[in-house]
């Protein structure tokens, strides 16, 4: 399988040492998450009693050890992962590591980033790296100490055996082996050696999670802080003309109101009264740009399918002659509105403007970005700006874009005091960035009972898929294929929604192949494994999945979901897609509930590597199906004239706890390095639905949400 181009980790001079005065020795690294000398001591550090932190690793004269945690925690689990492999290749006892948040350091951290379920993978190599050295370089110290070859020591656990029986612990050595020369070519271990690698082991900020202690950005407080509510225009393409803040001022706690650009600040003491404030005020607005409609996207949508002069973003052999040889044509198009991303904590970010320095704080996915757009916004140097990330409360990209951080730097800088920005949920629902509309049209030629052509075309709302997408199933598969896309550019601001484009092409295609094998009487599952037989053992390096992965995913869901063995009255829908390095299949079980099709449990097959922490991983994957599911079946979002029509849960309809089902989680056994687990749960979960009501209902599904379609058609007694 092609995997995409690993960012390039410095293999050479990746241990720094340094020493303590007294109550430990610290351990740093250059890599993927080395420390720099100046960076100050994480807030959420427990009671260990160290003298200072600059490192990626620290050790105790106890023998404890802190392992610093620089990606961003996003709810994906890196913050107990990511340590995790540190301390595997360490070998130290899990239940002496302390796990820190990190801080930004562009200086020596690589792809400080949450987005595009990269952070295992792209760190997986330089994160063994790093405590198989600092391992090697402890027990050359006790080597020294004993005066004995370094190969004839053991360690594990944190102790260092000699063959005489004699032990050293870490904290015994740690101070004489920060200052030994760094070793290279250090040895890693052997997978089946591993002892915390693939344990269960509980997220580390569990505690403060369940007890509420703070934790995220919402908790975050700072001396003489203000938060502040903004006021944004009501609907896009409008510009502000003027307003009155007479009764805001009036509002107690209330302390002042700062217009900046098209945007009103009211500042205050409490959120209560920011919000009160910033709804007390009377603005007008002018239309700037055209104010668009849901109705008018569907049909420049449609337009751009129906046009011609798409970019072609990949072709094999002749689409054109396939279909007209073929013995029947089949065509369908797929519909998905825009999706707000709905995260439990809402965009919220502090910011300290000051003529020395500008320290941010808060829940960001893209730190390094957003400290570089800040610098651009303030005219500021990019190393007199300190940012430090809070665990999120979600975040399926909408916290990549950092839009409320740079509004709190800005509102910082003009007020000249400490400020967080709060949005509320309706600013949060309605302030944009959000999962493009889009339609996918898919034509297929069939001939002698064989799929000879496939064509996709996309019309998407302010861009389109990304270059890997076209090169995924069903690529490779079917000897003339065929993907175009056009976009419409509109003044409603979209970005990466959990999974981008797959979450909701993943559907289309897989609902797409479900008829297909209608049409050719052929198991659905069968289908697919038949179109992989053409894409294993591949040359063709453009192909970004594995065809013989893919097909024993599905064969392992195949078993675990009893399919095509369901109990009277259960309805299975298959479906089974790659996408962010990883392969899974997923079968859904409906039952008819009063006549309406209830979810009832959805098996999952997942090939992902190596399993870091399988319950992390396993909440990731239940998390993205559920997450698939709901929005597939309930989620709509609409605009009139440039208005959100939804502005809070009342209106946009998530999954209800009683409506969730239960998924089975399997991943396949695998010695290979770790991929993705964020998103790709997601994609699959509304084609097997999808196709479970089908063969419930005899209905085929081609718009999103479902419901709507039920209520559209009264499909549904």
């Amino acid at each position: 399988m092609k995997l995409h181009k690993k960012d390039n980790f410095s293999r050479r001079n990746f241990l720094k040492t340094s020493a303590l005065a007294s109550g430990g020795m610290l351990i740093g690294f250059n890599l993927l998450t080395a420390c720099k000398p100046e960076a100050k001591m994480p807030v959420d550090i427990t009671s260990l009693n160290f003298n200072d932190f600059n490192a990626f690793i620290k050790i105790s004269d106890e023998g404890y050890v802190t392992i610093f945690s620089p990606n961003p925690e996003i709810g994906q689990g890196v913050k107990t992962s990511m340590p995790m492999i540190i301390a595997e290749e360490l070998d130290v006892d899990w239940d002496k590591v302390n796990v820190a948040q990190g801080i930004l350091d562009t200086k020596n951290y690589t792809r400080q980033v949450a987005g595009g379920s990269q952070s295992i993978r792209q760190g997986w190599d330089a994160l063994r790296q790093t405590g198989a050295t600092a391992k090697q370089m402890l027990v050359n110290a006790a080597a020294v100490k004993w005066q004995v070859d370094a190969s004839s020591l053991k360690a594990s656990n944190g102790i260092i055996t000699n063959t005489s029986g004699e032990k050293l612990t870490y904290g015994d050595v740690v101070k004489e082996a920060a200052l030994l020369e760094v070793p290279e070519n250090v040895v890693l271990k052997d997978p089946k050696d591993f002892t915390i690698i693939g344990q269960e082991i509980v997220n580390v900020d569990i505690d403060k999670i369940i007890t509420g202690k703070p934790l995220f950005g919402l908790d975050y407080k700072a001396e003489n802080m203000m938060i502040a509510a903004v006021l944004r225009p009501p609907a896009f393409g409008q510009k502000l003309v003027s307003f009155d803040d007479t009764k805001a001022k009036n509002v107690s706690g209330v302390k002042e109101i700062i217009k900046f650009g098209d945007k009103i600040a009211v500042l205050a003491s409490s959120t209560w009264a920011a919000m009160k404030g910033k709804k007390a005020i009377n603005a007008n607005w002018k239309t700037d740009s055209k104010a668009e409609s849901t109705e008018e996207h569907d049909k420049l949508l449609t337009k751009i399918l129906d046009g011609k002069g798409l970019d072609v973003r990949r072709e094999d052999g002749n689409v054109k002659k396939a279909f007209s040889a073929a013995d029947k044509v089949v065509e369908k198009t797929y519909h998905s509105p825009f999706l707000p991303h709905n995260c439990l904590e809402p965009m919220n970010f502090y910011a300290n403007v000051t003529p020395e320095k500008v320290h941010l704080v808060g829940p960001i996915q893209t730190p390094q970005w957003t400290v570089n757009r800040v610098s651009k916004l303030l005219n500021r140097k990019e190393e007199d700006i300190l940012c430090e990330m809070t665990r999120m409360g979600g975040g399926f990209g909408r916290r990549l874009y950092g839009d409320f951080a740079l509004e709190a730097a800005e509102i910082s800088s003009l007020a000249k005091k400490p400020v967080k920005v709060v949005f509320s949920r309706e600013d949060d629902m309605t302030a944009g960035t959000y999962r493009p509309a889009i339609k996918y049209r898919i034509k297929a030629a069939l001939k002698d009972g064989k799929v000879t052509g496939y064509h996709l075309k996309e019309a998407a709302v302010n861009g389109n898929m990304y270059g890997l997408i076209p090169n995924f199933f069903p690529a490779g598969c079917i000897p003339n294929y065929k993907v175009e896309s056009g976009n419409y550019k509109s003044n409603i601001t979209t970005g990466a929604w959990r999974a981008p484009y797959t979450n909701f092409l993943a559907f289309a295609e897989q609902s797409f192949f479900d008829e297909l094998a209608s049409e050719l009487n052929i198991d659905p599952i069968q289908l697919r494994l038949d179109l992989l037989q053409n894409v294993k053992n591949t040359t063709d390096k453009r192909i970004e999945y594995s065809g013989e992965r893919m097909e024993e995913t599905i064969k392992l869901v195949r078993s675990k979901s009893n399919w095509g063995n369901a109990k009277n009255g259960v309805y299975q829908g298959f479906s089974a897609y790659y996408s962010h390095n990883t392969h899974v299949a997923e079968v859904a079980d409906i039952e008819l509930v009063d006549g309406y099709p209830v979810v009832k449990k959805v098996t999952v097959a997942v090939d992902c590597g190596i399993v870091v922490n399988p319950t992390g991983a396993r909440n990731q994957v239940e998390g993205g199906v559920l997450d698939g599911i709901g929005h597939a079946m309930y989620a709509g979002f609409s605009f009139k004239e440039g208005v959100p029509q939804s502005k809070n849960f009342d209106s946009y309809r998530l999954i209800r706890m009683n409506e969730t089902p239960k998924v089975d989680v399997f991943f396949v056994d695998s010695n290979k390095s770790p991929t993705g687990l964020g998103e790709p749960g997601l994609p699959p979960a509304g084609g097997a639905v999808a196709n479970a009501i089908n063969a419930a209902l005899s209905k085929r599904l081609y718009s999103q949400p479902f419901i709507n379609e039920f209520e559209k058609n009264k499909i549904l007694s």
